[in-house]
């Protein structure tokens, strides 16, 4: 029976501020970044989870896990995959290093690589990717996974239930499409606020010939800027293919009406994070003024309890959970069946280092398991740094397609790391 023997951190930095891929109008000069966790076992198998940064501060995020990792040190990987929700009720409820969340920010996203770490050990256990892990589970063992605390209001175990059982039947008919077809994409690749007018309609029409039927720019440097760029990217596309924007949190609650209501004539299908991540209200003050124009957000929706919120509010249109935001794979369960309840598509947020490779199983669990068909339904596709990592994903068609290795995907090449370490690697010296 393998057991968990230890654990390596590493700190891992991508300069992407070189080339300004990630640039928007908060996050400037991003250095794409991952603490990055390695679980180690008495055999050949080993776990690999992360959190997401952007650069500085990575170290604070490596400590932290380090806080947390021993815990699970000790524990057989056999017995791993029943334990997962107490784990992570355990691992959440910590009763000192909760003091400095709780259940956000450094801490909560520690718990998340951690738990990423441990089901990526069972998936490789099971010889299957961590989506299909997930999607043969019965019912009743997903609803043993999910915190219920602070989210039986909306969300009770039982009513989580039954959206799984009418899910049920169908679950062998969807797992078969999606091995076949896969899941749509739509991609941000061509829209970071640093490029250049030219590249970007480049990039657009490069996707359009690739695909992708939902393009993604970045917005709120300023009005001007954002009107011409739209203005060149609808005529680069075309009437056919959706055009969305992606605020990054800007704007106070009046300055994203007023901004939003001077884009006229590109038909923009969401605006994407038009004030604070932690601001129910006034995100559904900003859905209820912009209409048809929806709302989506998510990537730093902290945890279930704001979701909850915003998901009674009407806040927003599309739930764009991130898989290194919360408390792992188990939260985003949470959010994911909350979703389900009040009948809103959820379109993960991805891009970033590994968050396309990571997500993309929740959401083909999600498919396959909870919401069934779903035609708003997408993923976040950005072309960088895929090559890293073990299992890249693979886009055909601008779709994402399933993938069949074991894991969770969060594994990167040793040479990776080695060279990417922060700051005694190659690339940074």
């Amino acid at each position: 029976m393998a057991t968990i023997t230890g654990f390596r951190i590493a700190d891992i930095r991508f300069p992407t501020s070189r080339s300004l891929d990630g640039s928007d109008a908060m996050n400037k000069d991003p250095d794409y970044s991952a603490a990055y966790l390695i679980l180690d076992t008495d055999s050949p198998l080993t776990g690999h989870g992360f959190s997401f940064t952007l650069g500085r501060g990575t170290e604070l995020q490596c400590a932290t896990i380090e806080l947390l990792a021993p815990k699970v040190v000790g524990m057989k990987v056999e017995e791993l995959k029943g334990a997962l929700g107490e784990i992570a009720r355990d691992l959440v409820s910590d009763s000192q290093i909760r003091w400095l969340g709780p259940e956000k920010g450094l801490t909560h996203m520690a718990v998340g690589a951690l738990l990423t770490a441990l089901w990526d050990l069972v998936a490789k256990h099971e010889r299957k990717p961590l989506w299909e892990v997930l999607a043969d589970m019965s019912p009743e063992e997903i609803v043993a996974l999910v915190d219920f605390r602070y989210i039986r209001d909306v969300l009770t175990p039982e009513e989580a239930l039954e959206i799984l059982k009418k899910a049920e039947p169908t679950k062998a008919e969807r797992k078969a499409k999606l091995l076949e077809a896969g899941i749509p994409a739509y991609t941000t690749s061509p829209g970071w606020l640093g490029y250049t007018d030219e590249k970007m309609v480049r990039l657009a029409k490069e996707a359009v010939a690739e695909g992708f039927t939902l393009i993604k720019l970045k917005c709120g440097g300023s009005i001007e800027d954002d009107k011409r760029r739209l203005r060149l990217a609808r005529e680069a596309v075309g009437p056919q293919v959706r055009l969305a924007i992606d605020a990054n949190q800007v704007w106070s609650v009046d300055e994203a009406i007023a901004w939003l209501q001077e884009l006229h004539g590109v038909d923009l299908y969401w605006i994407e994070e038009p004030t604070s991540p932690d601001d129910a209200l006034g995100h559904a003050t900003i859905a209820k003024a912009i209409a048809p124009i929806r709302v989506a957000t998510g990537e730093h929706v902290q945890n279930r309890i704001i979701f909850k919120q915003m998901l009674q509010l009407g806040a927003f249109s599309f739930m764009q959970i991130d898989s290194t935001r919360v408390a792992g794979p188990n939260e985003n369960i949470a959010n994911i069946l909350m979703a389900a309840k009040f009948g809103i598509p959820v379109c993960p947020h991805a891009g970033g280092v590994g968050l396309c490779e990571l997500v993309q199983h929740l959401s083909m669990f999600d498919y396959v398991a909870v919401s069934g068909e779903n035609d708003a339904r997408v993923i976040e596709f950005v072309d960088h740094l895929h090559e890293h990592f073990v299992t890249p994903v693979e886009i055909k068609n601008g779709r994402y397609l399933a993938p069949t290795k074991p894991g969770a995907g969060g594994e990167m090449f040793p040479d990776s790391i080695k060279r990417f370490t922060f700051p005694d690697g190659a690339e940074w010296q």
